[in-house]
């Protein structure tokens, strides 16, 4: 973190509350980018809203958005305004598939590909190892599923084991016992599944922003004292 976001942690800092704070940082002792979530082309609020919610619980940095077709909206009511703590990307129609190019670019960074699909050869989440390296889970809409393209690009396959008549969870409740189960074993067995420090001061800087009104004025009037070296 350079200096001049040091200064403004610290000033920030002191017009929140010592515990609201003190909560903050708890949170994002626990964050991690090693599990990641892709959501192509989920257009109902409710279900968008409650894995978003789901992601920020269980402390999932980062969302991915396909929405070539759908547009991704989120319902105030659901979220609880878990968005505005997470880092959403967005990937919309443009030169090539959405979904190509967020799989590609997740690829670049090391993350395995990892559908989550009913389909008969997906693995039990309960026997998937997450702890192999950094996984980005693609979850798809209730009635389609994943893209062929999306199930393409994923050479793993996971799923929620049940043994009921219904073949199927609805994607917010999958997705939030997929989650609890990825990041329970992360936090056990990988070593390196917290973000780094300059990254949590970071974001803490954001959250501290998001957190007090007219905190772009208040940055403003800093950073015109600090030029100004009053």
């Amino acid at each position: 973190m350079g200096f001049e976001s040091a200064g403004l942690v610290e000033h920030l800092s002191r017009r929140v509350t010592p515990r609201r704070l003190r909560r903050m940082r708890t949170v994002l002792a626990e964050r991690t980018r090693w599990i990641t979530v892709v959501l192509e082309e989920i257009y109902q609020p409710h279900n968008a809203s409650a894995v978003l919610r789901s992601c920020e619980c269980f402390g999932v940095q980062e969302v991915h958005v396909v929405e070539e077709r759908n547009e991704f909206r989120v319902s105030r009511d659901v979220a609880l305004g878990a968005a505005r703590w997470l880092d959403l990307v967005r990937w919309q129609a443009g030169e090539g598939a959405a979904i190509g190019r967020c799989c590609d670019a997740l690829a670049a960074r090391g993350y395995r590909l990892v559908a989550a699909t009913p389909a008969a050869d997906a693995r039990s989440v309960d026997d998937f190892d997450p702890c192999r390296g950094p996984v980005a889970v693609l979850f798809g809409t209730e009635l389609e599923g994943l893209t062929d393209e999306a199930l393409r690009r994923c050479p793993e396959r996971l799923h929620v084991p049940m043994v009921g008549f219904t073949e199927s969870l609805n994607i917010s409740v999958s997705a939030a016992l997929v989650l609890r189960e990825l990041t329970r074993r992360v936090r056990r067995g990988a070593a390196d599944w917290r973000l780094g420090e300059k990254e949590r001061e970071e974001l803490l800087l954001r959250w501290l922003r998001a957190s007090i009104n007219g905190s772009d004025e208040i940055v403003a009037r800093y950073r015109q004292q600090q030029g100004s070296g009053a």
